[in-house]
């Protein structure tokens, strides 16, 4: 960059490079911009959202953490719009992540992304009791975590929660629903522990449920059931290493959107089951307006017409150019790509679009991946 063009950046209003800086990817980078020039010195430490990831750090994890200590003590931005953690984990730095997460909540943080990897599958991370009855959090994502809250959940403004990889049981995700009065969107992202998922809540109109594996791989007896009667958007996605997937109660649904595959060693008779789950799934859903079908469920789906299963009216096939009711194509597997992708996204879109961003597809989501963190981009649709 030029001298010129350095100066009429360094010219603007501190609020105006506030807000370029906020738009780095982290905030190790925003520091950078301290040695520019004596005035962006200090602009980084106004910054209302925090990013801090271990991926790339080329030194011990030690140093990653004394790094985070160290900016906190030099940041004076007192409302934080959102704090982000992506990190591997050892015991050792348990209360140094507390003091991170206090220091978040301080703040009055409303967006947390807290991801925490570790190689020990059992070693993870203990939220403390006081994260469980903070009341600024709009939005939080959470992986690597071991939920144990000894009394009820205050989370009287949260809207959007996502958790990942991590053990929940159907005890924990009522007293999470129960605490939550203005939830909207709730996603569970290969997680376990729970054989039923009731979400009696009135306010959560958007259930996305990505990936199961069962804890200490009893799949047999895995057989998962979802109540959901106020839910209006229902996305199930990913690997699915289970026996079984029903539908209760789903009745106020307008939109769903299937697009998993299902897995398991046990099984003799693995096309049947896979046969009798998406069918099941899809008589379950035949009343909303618009069900997606993806690309994870075409095989399944070309066996069952094989065998005489006619379509439903409101079935779609997103990015396929094909007659909407014309099952021949689907029999035949002769489904052309329509390149264009023209075929009324507005319809055919899941939990897109609470603030801006769209939720990843997580099929091929690995649990450990720092850089992910399970849910980076949780929205949904205006609810």
């Amino acid at each position: 960059m030029h001298k010129g063009e350095m100066d009429r950046i360094s010219a603007l209003p501190d609020c105006l490079l506030i807000e370029i800086l906020s738009r780095l990817p982290f905030t190790k980078d925003a520091i950078k911009t301290g040695t520019l020039s004596k005035q962006w010195e200090h602009v980084w430490t106004w910054l209302p959202s925090l990013l801090f990831t271990a991926i790339g750090f080329k030194y011990p994890l030690s140093d990653f953490v004394s790094f985070v200590d160290k900016t906190l003590t030099q940041c004076r931005q007192q409302k934080l719009k959102k704090f982000q953690v992506h990190t591997s984990y050892k015991i050792q730095f348990e209360s140094q992540i507390n003091n991170w997460i206090h220091y978040a909540i301080r703040c009055d943080v409303e967006e947390l992304n807290l991801s925490i990897s570790t190689m020990q599958f059992r070693v993870k991370f203990l939220l403390d009791q006081k994260f469980f009855t903070t009341s600024c959090f709009v939005d939080l994502k959470l992986s690597g975590c071991i939920y144990n809250p000894n009394g009820a959940i205050s989370w009287k403004n949260l809207k959007r929660l996502c958790i990942s990889c991590d053990i929940i049981d159907e005890d924990l995700i009522e007293n999470i629903l129960l605490g939550s009065p203005v939830m909207e969107i709730l996603a569970l992202n290969y997680c376990s522990g729970y054989r039923r998922l009731n979400i009696t809540s009135k306010s959560v109109k958007c259930l996305m449920f990505i990936g199961y594996a069962a804890a200490d791989d009893v799949y047999d007896a895995s057989i998962i059931e979802i109540n959901a009667p106020n839910i209006v958007y229902l996305t199930i996605q990913g690997p699915m290493l289970l026996w079984k997937l029903s539908l209760l109660d789903v009745s106020s649904l307008v939109e769903a959107d299937l697009d998993y595959t299902k897995g398991g060693y046990w099984e003799i008779t693995r096309e049947k089951t896979e046969e009798d789950m998406l069918e099941g799934l899809i008589l379950s859903l035949r009343h909303v307006n618009v069900l997606d079908i993806g690309e994870s469920c075409h095989e399944v789906l070309y066996r069952l017409v094989a065998k005489g299963f006619k379509f439903t009216s409101n079935m779609w096939f997103p990015g396929v150019a094909y007659d909407r009711y014309d099952s021949d194509s689907v029999e035949s597997g002769d489904f052309d790509s329509d390149e264009s992708g023209d075929y009324d996204s507005d319809e055919s879109e899941d939990c897109d679009s609470v603030e801006n961003e769209d939720c990843d597809s997580l099929e091929n989501e690995d649990c450990d991946s720092l850089e992910s963190g399970g849910c980076d981009s949780l929205e949904s649709k205006d609810l």
